[in-house]
């Protein structure tokens, strides 16, 4: 089922301890809000309307690099605000489900939006739910009484209601008083809310001492994969070669439909190959025009934006030139610098190498040059 969602994240975190508001800090490498925003696209929405102080504009084009299918919207002063702020900008029609979910909910799944999704055909509302465990007192200091917990549940984020119907009862809500969450104010306006099973890998980051358990899950929640890729050109007539994004004066070309970057042909798919994306050639088929002459930073770019869209990060990559000529060694720190730009890492995890074959095969024989290239991804499980 097709859904919108909105992810607020325009409050301030105070109980977070010191340093930045918490969906702003990072978790397993990444920026919390990230995680919300990934979780939810790769669950199948639609589109993500991203709720965030006005001052943090600038910021969220950052933290949510290489992902597709987002906008921001600036918040009001309280969640209720921010909520209708995003739900505003929603392209959502009535009936058409949408989620609402807490930024410092990072480990949302496609399994959760399944289950809300699906109580939406028999309720107006759905939220995930865990029941009270721990004996409840109430009382300042000194007890005044135990409270029995029977009935009693700790509702979740995300939140599933059907667009036209949270909008309704929001304009119906008391102006002044502000809601504990979206299903109250459903529930206020006569809706009927669902609760299906809570998970507690759903955990809001509230206190510092969240964050430490939030990274060990972030850690168990993350695989690292690697893709491996090789290419080879013939030279032909030409007085220049691309190589990792460089431009090398030769006194031959390389033959290609593109620009024949042998560097960036084997990097592109050994992306792709740890992602299990089939190969360059399927992207991009050199029987089409378009392709003619490309620079094939644009190959690379695609490849890193598919890693971006599963949730994924490169590590590290390794790419060996093995070549009698043209000398590589002038040439590799432009290199290095040009494929760390293009794959978004420091320098210092972008490794490239030059070897020869001692005269052996069609690369000894200068009659082509190949490259090999090597990288490490991490995605979600």
């Amino acid at each position: 089922m097709s859904f919108s969602a909105v992810v607020v994240a325009a409050g301030s975190g105070l109980r977070a301890g010191p340093g930045e508001p918490k969906v702003w800090r990072t978790l397993g490498g990444k920026p919390i809000v990230r995680w919300s925003v990934e979780g939810l696209l790769s669950a199948g929405a639609r589109d993500v309307v991203v709720v965030v102080a006005r001052d943090r504009l600038g910021q969220v084009d950052e933290a949510l690099v290489g992902l597709e299918g987002w906008k921001a919207v600036t918040g009001g002063r309280t969640r209720a605000e921010s909520v209708q702020a995003g739900l505003a900008a929603i392209s959502a029609s009535r009936q058409q489900p949408v989620l609402i979910h807490d930024a410092a909910r990072p480990f949302v799944t496609r399994e959760h939006v399944g289950r809300l999704l699906a109580a939406l055909d028999v309720a107006d509302g759905a939220v995930p739910a865990l029941p009270v465990a721990d004996t409840l007192k109430r009382g300042e200091g000194l007890i005044d009484e135990t409270v029995p917990r029977a009935g009693l549940w700790r509702a979740q984020t995300p939140q599933a209601f059907r667009s036209g119907r949270l909008k309704a009862a929001y304009r119906r809500w008391p102006a002044g008083e502000e809601p504990t969450d979206d299903a109250a104010v459903v529930e206020r306006a006569g809706g009927h809310v669902a609760m299906v099973p809570g998970d507690p890998m759903l955990m809001k980051l509230t206190y510092p001492e969240d964050f430490f358990m939030a990274e060990q899950l972030a850690g168990a929640r993350r695989v690292v994969r690697t893709g491996f890729g090789v290419d080879a050109h013939r030279f032909g007539p030409g007085d220049v070669v691309w190589l990792c994004g460089i431009r090398i004066e030769h006194d031959l070309g390389l033959v290609g439909h593109s620009d024949a970057d042998c560097g960036l042909h084997a990097l592109t798919d050994a992306v792709l190959g740890a992602i299990a994306a089939a190969d360059i050639g399927e992207h991009f088929p050199p029987s089409d025009p378009r392709w003619k002459g490309a620079s094939s930073d644009q190959f690379l770019a695609h490849a890193v934006s598919l890693v971006g869209a599963q949730g994924g990060r490169i590590l590290n990559a390794d790419v060996t030139l093995i070549c009698e000529r043209p000398k590589i060694r002038p040439h590799r720190d432009a290199m290095r610098a040009r494929i760390a730009e293009l794959l978004g890492l420091p320098v210092g995890r972008v490794s490239v190498k030059a070897t020869t074959t001692e005269g052996m095969g069609f690369t000894g024989r200068e009659e082509g040059l190949m490259a090999q290239a090597v990288v490490t991804v991490e995605t979600p499980l």
